[in-house]
């Protein structure tokens, strides 16, 4: 299995400044690589191969010197990159998107250049470890975390921040492969996520959304600083570096909190079920897209099943269409604003949080398995008697006579207010109300 690890370098002020001239070189040279690139559909009518733009670099280093500071492998790695980047655009087209042609990188948006295969390698000098680099000189890296026995590193990428920091990504293949999902799923979980609560789960658990408040004041007051600044000069240059690193902040706690809550699912449960939302749609909408944005729904559900699949836990994505309005219980479809937060069916009296209620529809949902192997959920409208079997005990109308479970049909008694409904149906189950 391929894994990616991240440590931070702290290179000196020369180190600085060669790994930005390597940086700065790659550039020019994937600018040169799609010059040449539409220069030859022009002349031929189709485009090159990725061999045929490789093979021209041994002849550039004759009249461009600077290629002869940059190592061999990097400069290919450029290439594959324009070649990635074209493979990405006719993704896009193929699925309907309008898309146009490449473009030349500026200096801003060219920000890390990769070793592959060789020229590259931790060692230990001085009592500290440093990243070994075939141009440049032995860098020192923070390993925070160690690299896994016996792997395999196929390759290193280096790239630096919009905060002016390095960070360097080693490509890991492992020999194992993850632990297979279990046949049997004993423990399993529904997760609603939301903004207020940013998930509620089948087993009642309610996590509360990260606040960041603070950061995003103290984002807000460096924006305005740097907006009254003179553009281009070393008092905008540094004051840019002090909003960069507030988004950096930012981030970091964001991903961190989502690690650490798609991880706990991960671990814990044998098959997770998270509703599929549509982040794209709803950022659209003229309300509330500012929370759904600070949300990361989409981080959270790319997290998650990433941690699925590494622990060996089922991950099945669910259609949200209709799991807020649906009672758990009957199937019954209830309108409700967002600000009503408590689901109150009409039909069997199931009162319950709207969050939680949305969790068990998730749950409950319909499992398909799909001709590529994986599982997908699709909601139904069809009852779930099973629902009543599991909450049961939170049912405050629930009837024993016609209504086994939780639901009320015709002249009964109970429904209508003559009598009380008895505290145990005729299936056994309890109707006490949980208060």
């Amino acid at each position: 299995m391929y894994y990616a690890y991240k440590y931070r370098l702290k290179p000196s002020d020369a180190h600085r400044e060669e790994l930005d001239h390597h940086q700065d070189i790659c550039r020019q040279l994937y600018n040169h690589t799609l010059y040449r690139l539409n220069e030859y559909q022009d002349e031929h009518g189709e485009l090159p191969s990725m061999t045929t733009l490789r093979s021209e670099l041994p002849d550039l280093k004759e009249w461009w010197d600077d290629l002869s500071d940059v190592y061999s492998k990097v400069l290919q790695t450029v290439v594959e990159r324009l070649f990635d980047n074209l493979k990405g655009l006719s993704k896009l087209k193929e699925n309907g998107y309008g898309v146009g042609q490449l473009k030349w990188k500026p200096p801003r948006e060219f920000r890390s250049f990769t070793y592959s295969q060789s020229g590259f390698k931790l060692d230990k000098k001085g009592g500290q470890t440093v990243l070994s680099l075939s141009k440049p000189a032995d860098i020192p890296i923070q390993l925070h975390r160690p690299i896994p026995d016996d792997p395999k590193l196929k390759q290193v990428t280096l790239k630096k921040e919009p905060t002016g920091e390095w960070f360097a990504t080693f490509g890991v293949e492992m020999d194992r492969e993850p632990p297979e999902p279990p046949e049997n799923h004993e423990k399993c979980v529904g997760i609603d996520v939301g903004v207020c609560k940013y998930a509620h789960d089948t087993d009642g658990t309610a996590i509360g959304s990260f606040d960041l408040s603070d950061e995003r004041d103290r984002l807000e007051r460096e924006q305005r600083k740097l907006s009254r600044k003179q553009h281009g000069s070393n008092n905008y240059e540094e004051q840019r570096r002090r909003v960069a690193e507030c988004h950096a902040d930012l981030c970091r706690k964001r991903r961190d909190f989502l690690h650490k809550l798609s991880a706990y699912y991960a671990r814990e449960y044998d098959l997770v079920a998270v509703e599929d939302l549509n982040v794209k749609g709803m950022m659209e909408s003229p309300s509330n897209s500012r929370n759904t944005a600070s949300a990361a729904w989409r981080t959270f559900l790319s997290l998650l099943e990433y941690n699925c699949e590494r622990e060996g836990t089922h991950f099945v994505a669910v259609n949200p269409r209709g799991t807020t309005e649906e009672c758990a219980s009957c199937g019954v479809s209830t309108e409700k604003p967002l600000w009503v937060r408590e689901h109150s069916c009409p039909s069997c009296g199931f009162t319950a949080d709207r969050d939680w209620n949305a969790a068990w529809n998730i749950f409950f949902s319909r499992v398909q398995a799909s001709g590529r192997g994986t599982l997908r959920i699709n909601v139904t409208r069809n009852r779930r008697v099973l629902v009543g079997e599991r909450i049961a005990k939170r049912f405050v109308n629930g009837c024993g006579d016609c209504a086994p479970y939780g639901n009320h049909y015709g002249s009964c008694k109970a429904r209508l207010g003559s009598r009380k409904p008895y505290t145990q149906g005729a299936n056994g189950i309890s109707r006490e109300r949980v208060g």
